[in-house]
């Protein structure tokens, strides 16, 4: 354990990730994030410096850890000029845990490697809780030398490592996973909905899809939340969005039509244009449970 850890993107998975970290005695040193006041408060808790430069965390940490937003949040920390990641980044290794495109993860692997660093990819299938029990699904794309070089890092936050590939081979799995949950969690909530317009006991409802072909994970995690509106935020309906829309994008690539993934799409984006993109995933229930008044957008005058 005698690598120093960073951690950049300190939000609810991020800074649990360093916690379970600190917790199993590695040496986190440094934490970052666009929400300054989130990454001083978990120094604080840490021991650690809140660095105001990406550049910094590298200067401070020989394994760092990303679990930013999105692709443009990638680019802008891998910067290829500037105080970005790379500044001086011989020798490290970057892990990289975000759910953003394939070619992004490309793209970081060949800017690290230029800066003689190394990144893998480690793709999240796990939530907030399992982050701070070290209990996360992760999926793994890179080579397989710096795979083993960040093995100690990862057993520590993972209770099963998938290696999948070379590097982007993660980021399309994930986008799988994530396609068929999204469509899972909007049927879900029709099914639930449905149910709710006929008159339907729906905790019998739930019941008696958990021991049919209606069951999913997604009934598990989200069904009793969509009967009792409970949307408290563990993955939201923005994310559902963006991670939806890689996989349409991969589809394109291939020439293929995924009309199921694009209507799920489609009902998390109209949670956004309602202002609903922060609730969790489960919050898609708003749109076809009956009497519940947030699911008719405003229409545009004309």
């Amino acid at each position: 354990m005698a690598d120093r850890i960073g951690v950049v993107g300190v939000g609810r998975m991020g800074a649990n990730m360093a916690r379970r970290l600190k917790d199993c005695g590695f040496n986190v040193t440094a934490v970052s994030d666009a929400r300054p006041k989130a990454a001083k408060a978990l120094a604080a808790e840490l021991g650690c410096e809140a660095c105001k430069s990406s550049a910094r965390v590298t200067e401070l940490a020989d394994v760092i850890l990303t679990v930013v937003s999105d692709d443009a949040a990638m680019d802008a920390i891998f910067a290829e000029k500037g105080k970005s990641l790379l500044h001086k980044a011989a020798g490290r290794l970057f892990i990289n845990c975000a759910t953003v495109s394939p070619a992004t993860h490309l793209m970081v692997e060949s800017r690290a490697s230029q800066a003689g660093a190394q990144s893998i990819e480690a793709c999240m299938a796990s939530s907030i809780t399992q982050a701070r029990e070290g209990t996360l699904y992760l999926m793994i794309g890179g080579k397989p030398e710096a795979f083993e070089r960040g093995r100690a890092v990862l057993e520590k936050l993972s209770n099963s490592l998938r290696y999948v590939g070379e590097t982007g081979k993660a980021a399309q799995v994930k986008a799988l996973v994530n396609m068929v949950m999204n469509i899972n969690t909007a049927g879900l909530a029709e099914g639930l909905g449905l149910g709710a317009a006929l008159g339907l006991d729906l905790a019998m409802l739930r019941e008696v899809f958990s021991q049919t072909g209606a069951n999913s994970r997604v009934l598990q995690t989200d069904g009793e939340d969509m009967q009792n509106r409970d949307h408290s935020c563990f993955f939201s309906a923005a994310h559902a969005a963006k991670d939806s829309g890689i996989s349409l994008d991969l589809a394109k690539q291939v020439k293929l039509k995924l009309p199921m993934a694009a209507a799920a799409k489609k009902q998390f984006d109209v949670m956004i244009e309602l202002g609903l993109g922060e609730l969790d995933k489960s919050g898609v229930a708003e749109l076809t449970f009956p009497g519940r008044a947030l699911h008719k957008p405003k229409k545009k005058s004309s």
